[in-house]
């Protein structure tokens, strides 16, 4: 065997073992998780930043720059991959995947941050080298310096196609989302530009993390004594974290007294609970409770008036989190593992009854970015026939004169409106309830009767919520 070590090194330059820098390392790590196993970065992120302060790897500003460096990159990835796509010889599935990643962090830190432009090549370039080796670094570092040479708006004018020849492709680039998302929002806005630019806007701006004080359980009071905590804006219930805020950090939140819940998903709650009722108003059901924050909220509310809830959620393991949710509920409930399209209760046996159907995500892309590129036109027609179902087996579980809430966490109208129309056609036992009024204070709710919230109008994901009186 030849003595390999002892073979003369070739000219050159002498050989240097690339920096770890954690902080790009744990980004880079995160995005790999979102691509190979479809996680989501709200998942992945937090045990992955938890770890490394364990270790004394971060600090506070460590973790804010790897989570800027995640959910900047995923938000703005259609923007950022034809910006790549214009700077490579190649189609852009053509590129590996981990090189990509890679590439889509430096972009953003050359377009979207402060980061300076010869540090944000430099310390890429040394990321490519720690995890794809010398040979594809060379490739990162060509592509990057070529982004480097023109700023976000210079790129946007070459790469997006002008608003007057394509206006949905145009959108589509410049705020990074599909372009057959842009079409459906801005056909679920009802058309014109100011409104569709600020939704997909907001859609691409950092969530503030609100938190809800569970009646009984905590006051607003109590989560406005502590730091970095402001009043909510619509629901009575509502805390906002200021920026940099930590929930966990609040007693109150530790001791499942309050929790995180956005404000949309609190008023969709509240109207269902002070919606009116002919007769009694015992028994309330949540028909698809998990993961628990609505449930938590209605249980706060029943328990108020003297009155029961119980909490059905599909899956085992979520309901196992709804009962963790409604854990010290001051008043009397249950949670089950039942499916909601066949109820394991008899008909007309509630007074109130809410399903937050499954759906496509779409009004909660602020905090789940990466859904935009996963979801397709396809997945609305696997959605449709459960989404009837629910609300068609809700109805039948409210008694005659009580309340059914059909809420989603999507603006699309093949999600909203056009399931309540058709169940609503097909059976002719419930009548809508104007649900604007149930909702004080809180401005552009439409023409009614149902309502659809929005980030941009309201800072809140946009929930749909529809209230249907059963009359026969």
């Amino acid at each position: 065997m030849s003595d390999t070590s002892r073979r003369p090194r070739k000219p050159g330059k002498p050989y240097r073992r690339p920096k770890k820098d954690p902080v790009r390392l744990l980004a880079f790590e995160a995005l790999r998780a979102v691509d190979e196993r479809d996680a989501y970065a709200n998942l992945v992120l937090p045990p992955l930043l938890r770890k490394a302060r364990e270790k004394g790897d971060f600090d506070g500003r460590d973790a804010a720059l790897a989570t800027e460096l995640v959910y900047g990159t995923l938000r703005r990835q259609g923007t950022y991959d034809a910006v790549i796509a214009a700077c490579v010889d190649r189609p852009l599935r053509e590129v590996d995947p981990p090189v990509l990643d890679v590439l889509s962090l430096g972009v953003h830190q050359l377009l979207g941050t402060r980061i300076p432009s010869h540090a944000a090549v430099s310390a890429s370039v040394e990321l490519a080298r720690v995890v794809l080796g010398d040979g594809r670094a060379k490739f990162v570092n060509a592509v990057l310096r070529k982004v480097a040479q023109d700023d976000l708006d210079g790129w946007i004018e070459r790469v997006a196609p002008p608003y007057d020849e394509d206006p949905e492709d145009h959108l589509a680039v410049v705020h990074s989302h599909p372009r057959w998302v842009v079409s459906a929002l801005w056909d679920s806005l009802g058309g014109g530009r100011d409104g569709i630019e600020r939704l997909l806007e907001a859609d691409n701006e950092r969530p503030e993390v609100t938190l809800v004080a569970r009646p009984g359980r905590a006051t607003t009071e109590e989560l406005l004594g502590e730091e970095a905590t402001v009043a909510g804006r619509w629901s009575p219930y509502a805390v906002r974290l200021a920026e940099g805020g930590e929930p966990g950090a609040i007693e109150a939140v530790r001791e499942g007294r309050a929790g995180v819940q956005d404000e949309g998903s609190q008023l969709v709650a509240i109207a269902l609970a002070n919606a009116p009722l002919d007769g009694r108003d015992e028994r309330w059901l949540d028909g698809c409770a998990g993961p628990g924050g609505k449930a938590a909220l209605l249980a706060a509310l029943a328990a108020e008036r003297g009155a029961s809830l119980l909490a059905s959620e599909k899956q085992p393991h979520r309901a196992g989190l709804v009962a963790k949710a409604l854990e010290g509920n001051p008043g009397p409930y249950q949670v089950i593992a039942a499916d909601g399209t066949r109820p394991a209760w008899r008909a007309g046996s509630f007074d109130r009854v809410l399903v937050d159907v499954p759906c496509t995500g779409l009004g909660a892309l602020r905090r789940r970015p990466e859904a935009r590129w996963r979801r397709r036109p396809e997945d609305l027609e696997g959605f449709a026939p459960l989404q009837r179902g629910l609300l068609r087996a809700a109805i039948d579980s409210v008694r005659v004169g009580g309340v059914v809430g059909y809420a989603t966490c999507s603006p699309h109208l093949a999600e909203t409106r056009a399931v309540v129309e058709d169940v609503l056609k097909q059976r002719g036992d419930g009548e809508l309830i104007d649900a604007r009024g149930l909702l004080p204070g809180v401005p552009e709710l439409g023409e009614g009767p149902d309502v659809q919230l929005w980030p941009h109008l309201h800072g809140t994901d946009a929930m749909y919520l529809a209230l249907i009186r059963r009359v026969g």
